[in-house]
């Protein structure tokens, strides 16, 4: 198994090639950086209930598995310590990120020999390592906000042959003024607000890449050129990936039963809108979530498998909540509501403007960022309303 994994790591590596997602400088780094050194010991899996550990000692095949395989892998739960029962996590809060994600990102930033690069979000160090390789590790800083987590990469790197890599402790929504100016600025971890100290510590002409997102859309990928008069403008040019948050920009988020009580008392309404088309278009998302902020939703099947199924809109901050019921063979179905927001007249009022709007897609929308904040606005209609975060 151990000769086996690494052969089918090679054969991953060289899919990505072919799909044009990796170029041979990249597939030079991927098959030359050997991953499971930056994979700790003991990894995590979802049980349904929960997240329970996978170690090494006792399940080498399959964690070799996990590890050269095509799919993240976590390697830390609830900042550390486990906060579910019997030692199972709730919440995956490192990992190291789908290989074709990794290739996606680096091909983005487009960097060239003797670019400097920082990294937010060092996580297991592999990346950080991909770009050593690349670029030379001296032109490599990588902050990671977790002490254990920054130790543990740099331990990896040392032993990959990277030790010249700079691993910084510390927040990495202030960048590293100590190293500045880079060249690129790359986070693994998703901002839903960007930083400015990441386009100030940015080269003019240099790029800050980052995963961006709201609480009702994932989002994707946004790449953001910086000017001379330090600011910094761009889009989404990926909508199909999606990072743990930056830990002081985590958006709240809750289960159902952390909202809803038995003892609220809903306004009843219908509606001909189906919640299809609240929850499955990208640009649509996109443009719901700029408006009705703070709102995620979830979709919940019947128990008993029938065609019946309702979609939970929720803002867990507020307490509010709202309930799509679907019923087949009817134009109308029920919405119960309750809370200080009427969540799904929110919704609904966001969808019909982006309706109304000829249903712009996500690249018609620009990001700025400046010392005041994000702006995000629609980039060929100057008269459509801002928001800003």
């Amino acid at each position: 198994m151990t000769t086996t994994v690494p052969l089918a790591w090679a054969e991953l590596v060289d899919d990505l090639t072919e799909q044009g997602a990796l170029s041979p400088q990249w597939r030079a780094a991927f098959l030359a950086v050997p991953r499971e050194v930056f994979i700790p010991e003991v990894i995590w899996r979802d049980a349904g209930d929960g997240l329970v550990a996978l170690h090494r000692r006792e399940e080498p095949a399959e964690w070799l598995l996990r590890v050269y395989g095509p799919r993240y892998v976590v390697t830390q739960v609830d900042d550390g310590i486990p906060a579910g029962p019997g030692g199972r996590g709730r919440r995956a809060t490192s990992s190291a990120s789908r290989p074709d994600i990794v290739a996606l990102m680096l091909t983005a930033a487009e960097v060239e020999p003797g670019m400097r690069v920082l990294e937010i979000g060092t996580g297991t160090g592999y990346t950080a390592a991909l770009l050593a390789h690349q670029l030379g590790a001296r032109n490599v800083t990588t902050i990671e906000i977790d002490q254990d987590l920054a130790a543990q990469a740099q331990a990896a790197l040392t032993t990959a042959g990277y030790g010249d890599v700079r691993v910084i402790t510390g927040d990495g929504t202030r960048g590293y003024p100590e190293a500045a100016p880079f060249d690129r600025v790359l986070s693994t971890a998703t901002a839903p607000r960007v930083p400015y100290p990441w386009v100030a510590q940015t080269v003019p002409g240099g790029q800050v890449l980052t995963p961006w997102s709201s609480a009702y859309d994932p989002a994707g990928l946004l790449s953001l050129t910086v000017h001379p008069d330090g600011t910094a403008t761009g889009g989404l040019i990926n909508t199909t990936i999606s990072f743990m948050e930056l830990r002081d920009q985590r958006i709240p988020r809750a289960e159902v039963a952390d909202v809803v009580r038995d003892t609220d008392v809903p306004d009843v309404s219908d509606t001909d809108l189906h919640a299809s088309h609240l929850c499955n278009d990208d640009n649509a998302l996109f443009a719901i979530g700029l408006e009705v902020p703070g709102c995620h939703w979830e979709y919940q099947p019947a128990a008993n498998g029938e065609d019946r199924w309702c979609v939970w809109f929720l803002d867990p901050t507020s307490r509010s909540w709202a309930r799509f019921d679907y019923q087949p063979d009817t134009p109308r179905w029920p919405i119960h509501q309750y809370g200080p927001r009427r969540l799904f007249d929110e919704l609904t009022t966001a969808y019909h403007r982006w309706e109304q709007a000829s249903r712009p897609p996500v690249t018609d929308w620009c990001f700025t960022i400046t010392p005041e904040g994000q702006h995000v606005e629609r980039c060929c209609h100057p008269n459509h309303d801002r928001a800003t975060g």
